[in-house]
């Protein structure tokens, strides 16, 4: 699997790390989103969140309509995979 994400360590994308910003602890959630004037419906971007970050994260992304699902790192599968 591979996410391309704002805080992701390119030296280390076996250990993908928080989103947030300055923050380095391991991913858990992943943030799925999209901006509906930027992106087709089925388009899904990606945030990832530490288990202290996941809330705020999901605020600012659901305060703008963009946040469509969060699901467990873990449970994952990003649809270019598919």
């Amino acid at each position: 699997m591979i996410l391309n994400v704002p805080g992701s360590d390119p030296s280390s994308p076996s250990t993908p790390i928080c989103s947030a910003k300055g923050c380095r602890a391991d991913a858990v959630w992943v943030l799925a989103w999209n901006n509906p004037k930027l992106h087709t419906p089925e388009r899904r971007k990606t945030w990832l969140a530490c288990e202290e970050h996941r809330e705020h994260l999901s605020q600012f992304l659901g305060v703008r309509g963009f946040l469509k699902d969060v699901v467990l790192l873990e449970d994952w599968e990003s649809p270019e995979s598919s």
